[in-house]
C-alpha cells in the first residue's frame, strides 16, 4: 500500500478521491479549508473528473451534495462546526430524505475556538438528527474512515456525519492508502418521491428513519473503529471518545493501561459496551473533545448511579480543547513541567497585514464617525474583525456570518443613527444579501461597507462569489444607484474617500459603499506566479 504524510484534512481528501468521490462543495471554514482545496489542487481529481468547488455558503453546498447523491453518486460537503448552524436545515431534513448515492457530511469543530465564535460540539447535530456518526481517533482513521462512511450510507439510505476537531485536521501523520475504486454510475432513486418532504411523505420516512435507530446502534456496537480494551483495574473504566483516545495513550508510552477502557468512535453511543464498562467497574472516567455528550447520556438525569467522572464534575475541564496532560491530571499523574508555557514563548495577538485594504477603511470611518461617537458600527466574520482590535477600535460586534447588516438594521429600527454595517464580499454573498434586502424593503436609515478584497482572505485566499458582481447585485436589490458608492482605500486617498464616507452617513436611507482594492497577500501571490511565468517563458526561449 502506498504511504503519504498528509495533514488530517488530508487524509478526508485522499480518502474520498480513493473511496469514488463524484463531489465535494464546500464554504471555507477553518479548521476544514484544506480538504476541499486539497481535492480541487489534485490531478488525480481532475483526471477522474471529480467536481470540486467553493459555493456561496455551508447551505449551498449541502443542497448541491445532496442532489449528487440523489444522483445515485458519492457526494461530500465540508464545514467547520459554526458552519453546520448556516446548513442545519438541510442537514436535518436529509436525515429524512435518506440517501441515494453515498454522502457525507465533514464537520470539523473548534474547540477552544482557536478561530471562532464558539466551542459548539456537532455530536450533538449528529444526534439531533438521528443519522451515524464518525469520529476517528488519528489520520489514518480519518481516511479509513471516508471509505467506511460512504458504504455505510449506501448500505443504510442515511447521510453521515465524520467529527473532526482543530488537532487533528492540521497535524501530520504518514497514511497507508486503500485502492482505489470507480465513481458509481448515474442512478436515480428507486423511489422518486423519497426527496420530496411533503408531510405525507415526511411521516412515513420519519417512521423508517426511527425504525432503522436499532440497525445504526447494530452498527456501531459491531464497528472496527470502536472497541474494548480489558484491564486488571476495576477501580474505574475509561471511555475515550475520538481524539481523547490519543490523549489517553500518550499517557502510557507502552499503551498498557491497567483500567478497562471503551473507545468510541462510531455513533450512536455503543449501549451494549457502555453497559459493560459501567457494570465492571466502581466509576468511569469519560474523555470526550468537546462537550460531555456521552457523559450527560452516563448520568442520566438523576445521576444516582455509580461515579461518572468527566467534564460535569470537573475532573476534565468544562471548556477548552484537551491534551495529554488534563487527561494525565485527571488519571491522578503530575506533570508539572508541561503545564506551564514557557516565558520566552511570547503571545502574539493577530493582526491585519501591512498594506491591508482594511485599514485604510477603517482609518476613514473611523474619523467620518468622530462627530457622532463610538458605538455605531456592526461587524461580521473575516479578517476585517481584526479591526476591533488597537489602534482601531473600530468595531462593536462580531455575532455570526452576514449578521453586521441585520444588526445594523435592527439598531437603527431602534432609533440609532447612524447605523453602520461592515461586511466583507465572501460574507455578503454567504449571508449579508438578504438582509440587506430587509434593510431596502423597510427603508432602514443603514449604511452598509462591503469590504471588497477579492477573496475570502480569512481562509486563505479562496475565490469569492462575490467578485465583479457587488454593485449588480446591489442595485438588483434596490439599492438606489446614486447610493452604491465605490472607493480605493489609499493613504493617499483618504480625503477624498472621508467626503464619501461622511455624505452617505449623511443619507437618510440604504446606501451601500464599497472599499475596493486585492487582498495584498493574493496580490503578492499572484506577482510571485507571474514572475515565475515570465522568468520561465524567458528561460525557454534562450
Amino acid at each position: 500500500m502506498q504511504k503519504q504524510l498528509l495533514l488530517g484534512d488530508e487524509a478526508i481528501a485522499q480518502g474520498a478521491i480513493d473511496a469514488g468521490l463524484s463531489g465535494i462543495y464546500a464554504y471555507p471554514g477553518t479548521p476544514s479549508t484544506e480538504i476541499t482545496q486539497y481535492v480541487i489542487d489534485s490531478k488525480e481529481a481532475k483526471e477522474k473528473g471529480i467536481v470540486a468547488t467553493w459555493t456561496a455558503n455551508e447551505k449551498t453546498s449541502a443542497e448541491a451534495a445532496l442532489g449528487m447523491s440523489y444522483a445515485g453518486k458519492r457526494s461530500m460537503v465540508c464545514m467547520k462546526h459554526v458552519g453546520l448552524n448556516v446548513a442545519a436545515d438541510v442537514f436535518i431534513n436529509s436525515s429524512i430524505t435518506g440517501a441515494n448515492g453515498g454522502i457525507i457530511y465533514v464537520v470539523a469543530d473548534d474547540p477552544s475556538m482557536h478561530s471562532s465564535q464558539n466551542e459548539q460540539d456537532s455530536r450533538f447535530y449528529g444526534k439531533f438528527a438521528m443519522m451515524p456518526i464518525l469520529e476517528p481517533v488519528d489520520q489514518q482513521e480519518a481516511y479509513d474512515m471516508v471509505h467506511y462512511g460512504f458504504d455505510l450510507s449506501e448500505k443504510f439510505g442515511i447521510p453521515v456525519m465524520l467529527r473532526i476537531t482543530t488537532r487533528l485536521a492540521h497535524s501530520r501523520a504518514g497514511v497507508a492508502r486503500k485502492t482505489s475504486r470507480g465513481q458509481n454510475q448515474l442512478k436515480l432513486p428507486e423511489n422518486l418521491k423519497q426527496f420530496i418532504l411533503l408531510p405525507a411523505i415526511a411521516r412515513k420516512q420519519y417512521k423508517d428513519l426511527l425504525n432503522n435507530q436499532p440497525h445504526f446502534e447494530a452498527a456501531a456496537e459491531n464497528s472496527p473503529f470502536n472497541s474494548y480494551t480489558d484491564g486488571k483495574d476495576k477501580s474505574m473504566g475509561i471511555i475515550a471518545c475520538g481524539l481523547a483516545h490519543n490523549y489517553l495513550m500518550e499517557n502510557y508510552p507502552d499503551r498498557n493501561v491497567p483500567y478497562p477502557v471503551l473507545k468510541v468512535s462510531q455513533y450512536p453511543v455503543p449501549t451494549k459496551m457502555v453497559e459493560k464498562i459501567y457494570e465492571e467497574c466502581d466509576s468511569v472516567l469519560v474523555l470526550e473533545e468537546g462537550y460531555p455528550l456521552l457523559e450527560e447520556l452516563l448520568r442520566g438525569l438523576l445521576n444516582k448511579g455509580k461515579k461518572v467522572k468527566g467534564r460535569l464534575d470537573g475532573t476534565v475541564p468544562r471548556d477548552g480543547e484537551l491534551n495529554p496532560v488534563i487527561v494525565g491530571a485527571a488519571l491522578g499523574f503530575d506533570i508539572p513541567e508541561l503545564r506551564e508555557i514557557p516565558s520566552l514563548v511570547a503571545n502574539r495577538p493577530p493582526s491585519l497585514c501591512k498594506g491591508c485594504s482594511h485599514i485604510d477603511s477603517y482609518y476613514g470611518l473611523n474619523e467620518a464617525l468622530e462627530k457622532y461617537g463610538k458605538g455605531r458600527v456592526f461587524a461580521d466574520i473575516g479578517c476585517y474583525t481584526l479591526g476591533a482590535l488597537a489602534p482601531y477600535d473600530a468595531i462593536n460586534t462580531c455575532v455570526d456570518m452576514g449578521a453586521s447588516i441585520t444588526m445594523a438594521k435592527g439598531a437603527a429600527d431602534a432609533g440609532l443613527q447612524p447605523a453602520v454595517a461592515v461586511i466583507g464580499d465572501s460574507t455578503f454573498t454567504h449571508s449579508g444579501i438578504t438582509g440587506l434586502l430587509d434593510a431596502i424593503n423597510d427603508k432602514s436609515n443603514i449604511t452598509v461597507m462591503i469590504l471588497d478584497n477579492a477573496t475570502t482572505g480569512m481562509t486563505g485566499g479562496q475565490p469569492s462569489s462575490a467578485f465583479g458582481k457587488i454593485e449588480d447585485i446591489c442595485k438588483g436589490l434596490g439599492v438606489e444607484e446614486d447610493h452604491i458608492r465605490v472607493i480605493k482605500p489609499l493613504a493617499k486617498n483618504h480625503e477624498e474617500n472621508l467626503k464619501v464616507i461622511a455624505e452617505e452617513l449623511e443619507y437618510q436611507g440604504v446606501s451601500v459603499i464599497i472599499p475596493r482594492r486585492e487582498c495584498i497577500q493574493t496580490l503578492n501571490k499572484r506577482m510571485r506566479e507571474k514572475f515565475k511565468a515570465k522568468a520561465k517563458a524567458e528561460q525557454a526561449g534562450k
